[in-house]
């Protein structure tokens, strides 16, 4: 069935600057029609137009009844207009995603090449000239089929697996700046000496930062590669989702606006020796929502900046206070949401290798068996590219989201698919950042206390408990409670869920239920953490928040905000 949003995505969509968190004045948009043809060995089997960033697979991008298959190729095309005037500086040319495979020309020259359909990459551009530039992209897309990261894609879609789409969904841009020009800029938020530290490079050359509190200067300091800002900053949290905006300028006249926070995750225990997660010093609780981030018409890619605020509003007005971002990486500017809105993100590392065997995955760790990571086959992970390539992807992750204020938590491995060597990647990814929480090994084949730093739990169909254990317990996924809204499915005869309703009253009742007389009690126990499924439905998967279109929301705002107010209160107990 076709179902559309209702947003409207204009000629030049995901027009606003695609990076709030370093963001230049002096950029070009890349969005809108460009050539599209798919190429199978040489010949030509489709060529007209497409709408970027959406994939052809989608509603969006203007074309219908798309299918990549292996073997086959997608080159995109486009003029590139550069005003003369930033000849003389870099030019860089950035693109949010693109699936999986990429090769980049610029003006007959390749000047990129990169694989991993759901990491970012930019290149610097040599060989720009004023006026008309060629632009191409050559892309193929065998991520389900050779180890490389491919998330919820499946070439044979069911259940809680969706339609596989390919190329650039994500916006693509130029940005222009001095020759010599800042890079590496990072913060980080330092609670037990009150200070941020700022780091970036410029060469040889000194840099400037400026800080400022609603408008007001409140800092300023002179660095050459890293200084410590102190001042009696504000945490931020999801009830004062407090931000400092800066502009960091250096001696070659680059100028970078951004922002930051102060705060920080971290564990503790109670005063009754429970192991806890904290925020900012104390414990939390951090109550959210399982988010897939796939919209009916757009697919991975959301149809404007509008609807993904709208759609974190409608979480945080429900009193939820995190998000887990599951399987996918979205664009900056929806992590720039969530920092200002005040919601807490627990990151997946998208998940790769071959194909999954249901007993390894599902049957076996339902009936509590778990498995060492290191045997390769036993979780699809014998090509030694693909689990390469998921290293290589872990590096850009973090690279790319350490700035944002609201990630309080990767998750690195998600119920077994391609899990490898967690007990590394663990450290690996500690080593990288060490300001946030590590959920190692979320679901299940937990490899035990010492290797991982949670215990994670996926429970749908079992009673709620928390087990014994030395670390804080989450539930990292729990609920699924469906109810079909007839005319805003995407498949009127099939539907997935963990559990089914036929009204929204019936629905309501068990959701109050759960929560209250299932979830809420295991808190005093030492429960840190819930995240229900989901916040949408997914193709036939039916069992979000609102329907797959945005149109219905199932549960009412301010229901489940009371709900989670009562959550809240009995949170607030732990000391």
């Amino acid at each position: 069935m076709t179902l559309k949003t209702r947003y409207n995505v204009g000629e030049t969509p995901h027009s606003q600057h695609p990076f709030p968190q370093a963001k230049r004045e002096n950029w070009l948009c890349l969005n809108g029609k460009w050539n599209l043809q798919k190429l199978r060995g040489e010949s030509v089997v489709f060529d007209g137009k497409i709408l970027v960033p959406f994939s052809p697979e989608t509603l969006l991008s203007g074309i219908e009844n798309f299918r990549l298959e292996s073997g086959e190729t997608l080159v995109y095309s486009r003029s590139v207009v550069i005003d003369e005037r930033f000849l003389n500086g870099a030019i860089k040319l950035h693109f949010g995603a693109v699936d999986s495979e990429a090769e980049v020309f610029f003006n007959g020259e390749k000047v990129a090449v990169h694989r991993g359909g759901f990491t970012a990459f930019s290149t610097l551009l040599e060989n720009a000239r004023a006026g008309e530039n060629e632009l191409v992209v050559k892309c193929r897309d065998e991520g389900t089929r050779n180890g490389g990261a491919f998330g919820k894609q499946k070439d044979k879609r069911g259940g809680i697996w969706y339609t596989p789409q390919s190329g650039i969904w994500q916006t693509v841009w130029l940005e222009f700046m001095p020759k010599t020009h800042i890079t590496g800029l990072r913060f980080t938020p330092n609670f037990t000496d009150k200070n941020v530290r700022v780091q970036s490079n410029c060469g040889d050359e000194w840099q400037k930062i400026t800080v400022y509190d609603n408008g007001t200067e409140i800092l300023r300091e002179r660095y050459q590669s890293e200084t410590d800002l102190r001042y009696d900053f504000e945490p931020w949290s999801p009830e004062n989702p407090k931000l400092y905006d800066c502009v960091i300028t250096s001696a070659t006249g680059d100028k970078i606006e951004s922002y930051f926070a102060f705060r920080a995750f971290g564990k503790t225990r109670d005063e009754q020796g429970v192991a806890r997660l904290t925020l900012n010093g104390k414990p939390y609780f951090f109550n959210g929502v399982l988010d897939q981030g796939y919209w009916s018409d757009g697919m991975l890619t959301y149809p404007c900046d509008q609807a993904a605020w709208e759609e974190l509003k409608l979480l945080k007005d429900m009193g939820f206070n995190t998000v887990r971002k599951h399987i996918k990486i979205e664009p900056m500017r929806w992590y720039y949401h969530c920092d200002r809105l005040g919601l807490v993100v627990w990151q997946d590392f998208v998940n790769g290798g071959g194909d999954y065997k249901w007993s390894h995955i599902a049957l076996l760790p339902f009936l509590g068996f778990k498995h060492r990571d290191d045997d390769y086959a036993y979780f699809a992970r014998n090509d030694a590219d693909g689990r390469a390539e998921f290293a290589h992807a872990v590096d850009e992750t973090v690279s790319k989201l350490y700035n944002c204020p609201c990630i309080g938590l990767w998750t690195i491995f998600n119920e077994g698919w391609g899990q490898f060597d967690s007990a590394h990647f663990t450290e690996y990814v500690r080593s990288l950042d060490n300001t946030r929480i590590i959920d190692s090994v979320s679901g299940w084949h937990d490899q035990g206390v010492g290797k991982t730093e949670l215990k994670s739990l996926h429970t749908y169909y079992t009673l709620l408990r928390v087990p014994k254990d030395s670390r804080p317990v989450v539930l990292s996924e729990f609920g699924g409670y469906s109810m079909k809204c007839a005319g805003h499915v995407f498949d009127e005869e099939k539907e997935f869920g963990y559990k089914k309703f036929r009204s929204f009253e019936t629905l309501g009742a068990a959701v109050e239920k759960l929560y209250l007389k299932k979830v809420l009690p295991l808190i005093k126990k030492g429960l840190c953490g819930c995240i229900y499924t989901q916040v949408s439905d997914v193709e036939e998967e039916i069992n979000g928040l609102v329907t797959y279109d945005r149109e219905i929301v199932k549960i009412p705002v301010e229901f489940m905000k009371k709900i989670n107010a009562e959550i809240t209160a009995e949170a607030n107990k732990v000391k």
